[in-house]
């Protein structure tokens, strides 16, 4: 995940970052002892279980288990990927990203949004100097102002107009080919030349930008008849359609508070609205809303409206948007579906009848709740008792989704109503077997090997790895943590390099010991152990605590083990002569007098 930046600058990012400070730009966060604590932004709940340390520089929920540094809180928080989010935190740090982290090939790299503000600029130019996509643009009823909101632009009805500007060398190219621009020659069967042509061609242009404002991806829309009608930039570095919803960024522009947001389907839906005044208005990206669309959501508002036209295909993307939407379903969302007359799309109805009579069709959205009810209703007959069994039967697997709370509480006793059934009944069918939370709001402690690490709090390795990651200067206790390699025992080589690290960085913490193991298997158990109580209060305990250990495993695990078992054999069945050499090393690097030959 690191990929091209240097270990040493990510140290460096870390040190210079003040995780108080960035989660406190985001989270209102309340003084309380040594650390800082809110209600998680990550799950619904009403009284805090989420803190943040500034000694460890890590943050942890004791409710739904999300845990990390500065540059993990960025990476779920603002769904960044993990280059950015050093990119964001360097930036605010006034540090400036090494040269070999900005290679082309470096994901979220700056040459590469550079890349595509320019092509973006170009099909902007290309719709200034068209007529023929003036027209259409103005037919579609859009103004000048709005159309530079959403920079839009045309591509060229060219198989080359792209790859001739922005691919005349090799390097360019393939870095147009990584950004989904052009497309390379299927050359099988030897009917085509070897070559790349543009993916878009003779098409109204909408950037899709990221939460930063930097362009990602694009979508066309063909101007006259044509398939597909709209076309979307492919997986890219950049771009990943399931995280990104197009107008989110011009909508945070437009205003910084949201009563609720308005999911939609189309580009120019989402163009007409805000024109309109809508400005809440936002689409996702030829997929159905997701979870991570949704998280991504609910950190603004808590107040979502699903936009679809009324015929069978919005209704069918209606129900996957429920689907998808039940395990966010908790107390204090709400979640509505909206159903426009069939023929109509926001962007027709809203230019037919204007902003505030499209706006008060929200007063008819259904809930969550009554949609889902009434959906399954239509499926089974409540006249007999089949039907209400049938009901029951398709209604499990939903309510399984949802998590615990008054929300699925209220649903379920609304649906027993419907039913005509006793709702402690229908609860009881309900229930999915999750565990309950432990009384002090804590996760049980894992019982699973992760990657060489033991489990257990008791165990003498893992006391040591907690000690270190609790207080990463009691590390210089230890002078030579290479004796260790002496050790026969799982999981010491990774307490040997958290040693290691520690004493090596000017001012460690257990956010910079945790980055250093991002990319490797030990990184969760790491971080889960990192969320713990600390063993002891403070760095010159948890220094001899250390000491302890580390001498404790030397003489159960290290030299003076093998050479005990040497000494056992050898009264009780003697030593072959290897045995006999090797106890006489043990024994003098011990001071003990010589075994008996």
């Amino acid at each position: 995940m690191a990929g091209r930046i240097p270990q040493p600058f990510i140290d460096e990012v870390v040190a210079r970052s003040d995780i108080v400070e960035v989660i406190s730009a985001r989270v209102p966060l309340k003084k309380a002892g040594r650390e800082y604590k809110a209600c998680c932004p990550f799950h619904n709940e009403k009284s805090p279980s989420f803190w943040v340390s500034p000694d460890k520089q890590f943050y942890h929920c004791f409710g739904c288990g999300a845990h990390g540094t500065v540059i993990g809180f960025l990476m779920q928080y603002e769904k960044m990927e993990f280059f950015d989010a050093v990119a964001d935190l360097a930036q605010r740090a006034g540090l400036e990203m090494p040269r070999e982290a900005l290679q082309g090939s470096a994901v979220g790299s700056a040459d590469l949004h550079d890349v595509m503000a320019r092509v973006a600029r170009f099909f902007e130019q290309n719709l200034a100097d068209n007529a023929r996509a003036r027209k259409y643009v103005g037919a579609r009823g859009i103004d000048a102002t709005t159309g530079a909101k959403f920079a839009l632009g045309y591509a060229p009805d060219s198989w080359d107009a792209l790859l001739n500007r922005f691919g005349a060398q090799e390097e360019d190219r393939r870095q147009i080919l990584q950004l989904g621009l052009i497309i390379e020659r299927d050359t099988r069967g030897g009917e085509r030349a070897a070559g790349f042509y543009d993916r878009f061609r003779d098409r109204l242009m909408f950037p899709i930008r990221d939460s930063r404002g930097r362009i990602i991806g694009f979508g066309g829309r063909i101007i006259d008849q044509g398939e597909p009608k709209y076309l979307n930039s492919p997986e890219t570095p950049l771009f990943h359609k399931g995280r990104e919803l197009y107008g989110l960024y011009e909508a945070r522009q437009a205003r910084a508070d949201f009563k609720r947001l308005m999911i939609v389907e189309g580009y120019m839906d989402v163009v007409r609205l805000h024109q309109a005044g809508i400005t809440y208005a936002v689409a996702t990206l030829g997929t159905a809303t997701t979870q991570e669309h949704l998280n991504k959501i609910f950190r603004l508002t808590r107040e979502v409206v699903f936009c679809f036209d009324g015929d069978r295909a919005g209704r069918q993307a209606a129900w996957r948007a429920l689907e998808n939407s039940l395990p966010l379903a908790q107390d204090g969302r709400e979640l509505r579906f909206m159903f426009l007359p069939e023929g109509h799309d926001p962007d027709t109805l809203v230019a037919e009848e204007g902003a505030e009579a499209f706006e008060n069709r929200l007063n008819t959205a259904l809930p969550l709740s009554e949609y889902l009810i009434q959906q399954l209703m239509t499926e089974v007959d409540l006249t007999h008792v089949d039907g209400r069994a049938k009901l029951k039967a398709l209604a499990a697997p939903l309510f399984a989704r949802m998590p615990e709370g008054i929300y699925r509480e209220m649903l379920a006793e609304g649906l027993a109503a419907r039913v005509g059934m006793p709702a402690a009944t229908l609860k009881k069918a309900f229930v999915t077997g999750d565990p309950k939370p432990r009384p002090n709001g804590r996760p049980e402690p894992t019982a699973v090997h992760r990657g060489r690490i033991s489990i257990g709090r008791g165990n003498l390795l893992t006391q040591a790895i907690i000690l270190v990651l609790h207080h990463p200067a009691a590390a210089r206790a230890i002078q030579d943590p290479v004796s260790l390699d002496a050790v026969d025992k799982p999981g010491v080589a990774v307490l040997k390099e958290l040693l290691e690290q520690a004493a090596a960085a000017a001012a460690p913490s257990t956010a910079l010991l945790l980055e250093h193991w991002r990319d490797r298997a030990e990184y969760g158990r790491l971080s889960e152990l990192a969320m713990l109580d600390p063993l002891v209060a403070d760095a010159p305990s948890a220094a001899k605590e250390l000491q302890m250990a580390v001498e404790k495993l030397l003489d159960e695990y290290g030299p003076g083990r093998r050479m005990d078992e040497l000494l056992r054999k050898a009264e009780e069945l003697g030593l072959n002569y290897d045995e006999k050499a090797e106890l006489s090393l043990l024994l003098k690097s011990k001071g003990r007098p010589r075994a008996p030959s």
